[in-house]
Parts: structure tokens; sequence; C-alpha cells
């Protein structure tokens, strides 16, 4: 542990532990299975990638984008498995750090309200060093966005150049999932791979070489 690091590691610590959502829900049913939280940062990441909760693979693992999807992620990103998962370079926070378990058609609920309203203001303060926002879905979106973003996730993605400097901060990148199931929307919407990609990949490159 760092010096720099005296107030983010106890945190992550109470996130690793926590069991609101199962014990002390607020909305909704309680979580029907064990938590397992996954948040990964450090003061020293230049690149936060806020998705929206984990699914059963990671749930299994403990990993995040640890599936198809993050291979996809990483594709887009132009960055390979070993930066991915350095935490002093790129944080892993989403909008929900559990599983959330599924519905009737077993797709996977939302991310539980209770997770963000207890711990993402807190996590996200401690991130001082960030550059780059990469926020992946409806949830983020409506999260980081500043209440800007369109009801449709197409319309909001579409104003990516928009967003890209809504915060003179960072620079913030609106992304659809990278599942399987958005294959289809990848192929009808071809500025998004031939335009907006390319773009995020030269910016998260330039975020991830400056140096602390």
């Amino acid at each position: 542990m760092t010096g720099r690091n005296s107030l983010l590691e106890p945190l992550l610590k109470d996130i690793s532990a926590c069991r609101i959502c199962r014990d002390r829900p607020k909305y909704g049913a309680p979580l029907p299975h064990e938590p397992r939280p996954v948040c990964v940062a450090d003061t020293g990441a230049r690149v936060l990638v806020a998705g929206q909760a984990p699914g059963t693979r990671v749930h299994e693992t403990g990993i995040p984008f640890n599936d198809a999807s993050g291979n996809r992620l990483r594709e887009w990103m132009g960055v390979d498995r070993e930066t991915f998962y350095d935490r002093r370079r790129i944080a892993i926070v989403p909008m929900g750090f559990c599983f959330p378990g599924q519905d009737d058609r077993g797709a996977d609920l939302p991310p539980r309200r209770e997770c963000r309203e207890q711990w993402h203001d807190q996590v996200f303060s401690e991130l001082k060093n960030l550059q780059l926002l990469l926020v992946i879905g409806l949830y983020a979106h409506n999260y980081y966005l500043d209440g800007k973003a369109s009801r449709s996730l197409t319309e909001t993605v579409e104003r990516w150049r928009e967003f890209r400097h809504i915060d003179s901060r960072y620079v913030i990148y609106p992304l659809p999932h990278p599942s399987w199931r958005n294959n289809g929307w990848i192929k009808k919407h071809t500025w998004f791979e031939a335009e907006l990609l390319p773009q995020l990949r030269a910016d998260i490159a330039h975020a991830l070489s400056i140096e602390n």
C-alpha cells in the first residue's frame, strides 16, 4: 500500500465486505445470492472504465470483463490484458459492484441502486488523476453525462464528439456495451468503428502515456 492510496485502500476493503443489497436493501427484493463486489481502482489511474454491473462469469471469477465482452472492449480501447488489468493505469468501477441476478427471461437485472448511492461518489472522489472516462451503457451515461444523455443510447453515442469535451477535467466517451448482443447495432452504425474508435484509441494512448 502506498501513502497516496491511504484513503482509497480502506474504502476498497469496505466495498469488498459490503452486503447492503442482500442484508439491508432499499430498493426491491434482497439480492438472492452471496454478493461479490468487483471494483478495481488506484489513485494513479488515468482511465476509468464505468460499465453497468458484473455478469455471471465475472461473479464467478471476481475479475471484471473476464469474458468475450472484455475481449471486445480491450480491442475497442487498443490495450492488451496486462495494461487493462493494471489498476495503476486503468480503474474499473461499474455502476453496480455485484452481479444483480437475472429476470425470468435470463437477462441480467439492472445494477443495484444501493451500491451507487453508498459507494460510487466516494470512489470517484479519490481518483484525482483521471484523464479519460469510458462510460458504458445507459446507467453510466445517465450518471456521468451531467443529465445531458439522450433517452436513446444510440443518440447519446452518436453525440460522442459533443460529450468528448463536456467536462474540462477529462475526456468522456459514451459507449454501448461490448456484448455480442450488440453485433447488429455495430454493423448498422458504421461510424462507430470508422470514426469513434480510432479517436478513442488515440485518446486512451495519450492518457496512459502521461506520467503521474
